[in-house]
């Protein structure tokens, strides 16, 4: 089974002004001449971690790093004017072309596969390949999934009632709504109280097998801020995106081939969202991890992405060249 490649360190970083008030953080390692990929995290506002370059041969891939709106390194923090879908999806191609990239590979992950679809169907041209990862295709009934009762709510009671409790919902709100409410009330404790709660919700349903380190990574002060804020106000909105818009473009990537992995046990994003993309994607390869959740950092899911990077990897250098980069 394939781990992750070793740490590496950047050979450059930058921030790069967009919509104001947003300057978004980018990083880049590896190979400067080799095939271009962009590491699209998830969230929305999960920021970017040094284990993302480790995904990629940095001898054979240029590895692009980028914080969303918002998030992680980039500024203003948690800040959710003009932060929203579209915007995200013209922050990439600003990115490509301030980098000069002429076409680059797609590597996204639970919301980071959302961006990298809209994205592809926006800028079929600009991707080489995608590999995506624990697919969310943000329809409602993924949404409500996740943060309503009869969904992973019944796979994980116990948890949920930590979340239910935490959310101290008035009237008929829904918990969107009442977290809403919390994380941009008057109270700090109370704000961080619910962002943090927001936040462990997410990270405890995550993987298979429980994770301390994930959770303490997304439990983090400054991430569970920008993630608890930036996810809320994205899935209050349906991100930004009717159902049907997220997939009406599928045409336009229907040649573009890619690798879809998703672990048969994620209970955050489940596998019907795999399925249905695969099956309107023609040049897509699907593969069903076993003995997996949502994680990338799970083993079996780990060992398939590096595997797809590889294979991609032969499959592009067939076709790329110099211009590309």
């Amino acid at each position: 089974m394939l781990a992750l490649y070793p740490d590496i360190k950047p050979y450059k970083t930058q921030h790069l002004s967009v919509q104001p008030p947003h300057q978004l953080y980018i990083e880049e390692s590896g190979n400067p001449d080799g095939i271009p990929v962009l590491f699209v995290h998830g969230g929305p506002g999960g920021g970017c971690s040094p284990k993302g370059r480790c995904f990629f041969d940095p001898d054979v891939y240029r590895i692009i790093l980028f914080d969303q709106r918002g998030c992680g390194r980039s500024t203003p923090h948690a800040c959710l004017d003009e932060n929203h879908t579209l915007a995200l999806v013209e922050d990439m191609e600003a990115i490509r072309e301030h980098l000069g990239v002429h076409q680059w590979m797609l590597f996204g992950g639970s919301w980071g596969s959302t961006l990298s679809l809209v994205y592809a169907q926006r800028y079929p041209k600009r991707v080489l390949a995608m590999i995506l990862r624990g697919i969310f295709l943000c329809r409602p009934q993924d949404l409500q999934w996740f943060y309503a009762e009869g969904g992973a709510s019944r796979l994980f009671p116990d948890y949920w009632q930590e979340f239910d409790e935490a959310a101290h919902r008035q009237g008929d709100e829904s918990w969107m709504e009442a977290y809403h409410r919390q994380l941009h009330g008057d109270n700090e404790l109370a704000r961080m109280s619910a962002a943090k709660a927001w936040c462990h919700w997410e990270a405890r349903c995550s993987t298979l097998r429980p994770s301390h380190d994930l959770e303490a990574q997304i439990m983090d002060t400054h991430s569970a801020v920008a993630m608890s804020h930036i996810e809320n106000h994205f899935f209050l909105n349906d991100a930004f995106l009717l159902a049907q818009r997220q997939l009406e473009n599928l045409d336009a990537i229907a040649e573009i081939p890619g690798v879809i992995v998703h672990g048969r046990y994620d209970m955050i994003c489940p596998l019907d969202n795999a399925q249905y993309l695969h099956e309107r994607w023609p040049a897509s390869e699907l593969l069903v991890v076993r003995e997996a959740g949502h994680s990338a950092f799970e083993p079996g899911i780990t060992d398939a992405l590096i595997k797809a990077t590889e294979e991609i990897a032969v499959l592009l250098a067939r076709q790329f060249n110099g211009e590309g980069a």
